[in-house]
């Protein structure tokens, strides 16, 4: 039997960076380098820098 092929696309989790525990969750093509975005952290009740981390 033939191995399956991995997914073009990847789940990935974004964490807020001002230590809130916030996060979103989005999609990323598997071969483009790890995501960060500026974002709105409800928690702070303003614009942070969400970085990619692993999904649990």
């Amino acid at each position: 039997m033939a191995k399956k092929a991995k997914a073009r696309t990847l789940i990935v989790r974004l964490l807020s960076s001002a230590g809130t525990g916030y996060f979103y969750t989005t999609t990323r093509a598997r071969l483009t380098p790890k995501l960060s975005l500026r974002k709105y952290d409800p928690v702070v009740k303003q614009h942070v820098l969400f970085n990619e981390t692993k999904q649990k």
